[in-house]
C-alpha cells in the first residue's frame, strides 16, 4: 500500500509549499501528517480546534480542508514572518481566526473543556504546558503531536524530550493514546469520557 496515493491535497497547499521554499522555513510539517489532521477534523462537525505553530500554514490548510462549515479553527504561532504566508493565503476563510502570539500566553488565558481537537506543533503546548493543554479538551476531544521520530532538524536536547513526553502521557490517568511510527512520527490521545 503506498500511503502517499490518495493524499488528495487541498487546494492551497501548492501556494502555501511555495511560500514555504521560498522563506527557507525550516520547519514544515509533512504531508502525511495533514492528511491525518484532516480526517481528525473531519470527526468534529462543528468542532473547535486549535492549531499551536501555525508556521506558514501547511498544517493550516489540512485542517481546514477536513472541516464542515460550522467548524472553527484558531491558529497560534509567536513569528509574525512565516504567519503572515497563512494570513495571506488562508486568511480569507471565515472559519479560521489567525493569532500571533506567545502559545504559552494564549493556553494560560483559555478556559477548560474549549477545544475539540488540538494540533500541538509549538513547544509550549507539546513539550511545555502540557497540563494546560490537555486541560483543554472535553471528554471525547482529540490532542495530537507530530516530530516524534528523528528529524535532521531536531536541535541536540531535542531528542531526550520525546520519550519523557510519550511516557507521560501514556501514564496519565483519563487519556487514551496510539503512537504511531508514520510520518514524522505521530502520537494522537483522546480524553475520555
Amino acid at each position: 500500500m503506498d500511503d502517499l496515493a490518495h493524499l488528495n491535497p487541498p487546494a492551497a497547499l501548492s501556494a502555501i509549499l511555495e511560500r514555504t521554499e521560498a522563506l527557507a522555513f525550516p520547519m514544515p510539517s509533512e504531508p502525511r501528517t495533514g492528511a491525518m489532521l484532516r480526517v481528525l477534523a473531519a470527526s468534529k462537525p462543528g468542532g473547535r480546534l486549535l492549531e499551536l505553530g501555525t508556521g506558514t500554514g501547511l498544517c493550516t490548510a489540512w485542517l481546514l480542508d477536513g472541516m464542515n462549515r460550522d467548524a472553527t479553527l484558531i491558529t497560534v504561532d509567536v513569528d509574525a514572518g512565516p504567519q503572515a504566508v497563512a494570513r495571506e493565503i488562508l486568511g480569507g476563510d471565515s472559519r479560521v481566526r489567525i493569532v500571533t502570539a506567545d502559545a504559552a500566553v494564549f493556553l494560560r488565558q483559555q478556559a477548560a473543556a474549549t477545544f475539540d481537537l488540538i494540533f500541538a506543533d509549538a513547544m509550549p503546548g507539546k513539550f511545555e504546558l502540557l497540563d494546560e493543554a490537555l486541560s483543554l479538551l472535553p471528554p471525547g476531544g482529540l490532542y495530537v503531536i507530530d516530530d516524534m521520530l528523528p528529524q535532521a532538524n531536531w536541535p541536540e536536547s531535542h531528542a531526550p524530550k520525546v520519550p519523557r513526553l510519550i511516557a507521560a502521557l501514556a501514564a496519565r490517568p483519563g487519556f487514551r493514546l496510539v503512537s504511531l511510527a508514520w510520518s514524522s512520527g505521530l502520537v494522537v490521545v483522546a480524553r475520555q469520557a
